[in-house]
């Protein structure tokens, strides 16, 4: 994140340039340092548990898509950007099987 030298507002990226919203300054693609794109969804990969770690998670009532089973282990992963909500994952604690919930 970077501020303006004039005003100090934050600057945001635009072809390559930093331009400061409020009072028009331009830092040049000389002066602004390598903008870094986002990774798509495909690119990242999420690791939902590993291993046998889920003794200790809170449990809900909740049906299995596998095997019907009304218990699972849940937990939360902020998987987009912060200002989204997160996701939240089940664990069936019967089969083992894992879902996440859609909104």
């Amino acid at each position: 994140m970077e501020f303006c030298p004039k005003c100090k507002s934050m600057m945001f990226p635009i072809e390559g340039s930093l331009k400061c919203k409020k009072c028009g300054y331009v830092k040049e693609k000389e002066e602004a340092p390598e903008l870094v794109s986002k990774a798509t969804r495909e690119e990242r990969e999420v690791t939902v548990l590993e291993g046998n770690i889920d003794e200790g998670l809170p449990t809900t009532k909740v049906k299995c898509p596998e095997c019907d089973n009304t218990t699972a282990y849940w937990w939360l992963r902020q998987l987009r950007s912060a200002d989204e909500s997160e996701t939240r994952f089940f664990k069936c604690t019967k089969c083992g099987y894992t879902w996440r919930e859609y909104d």
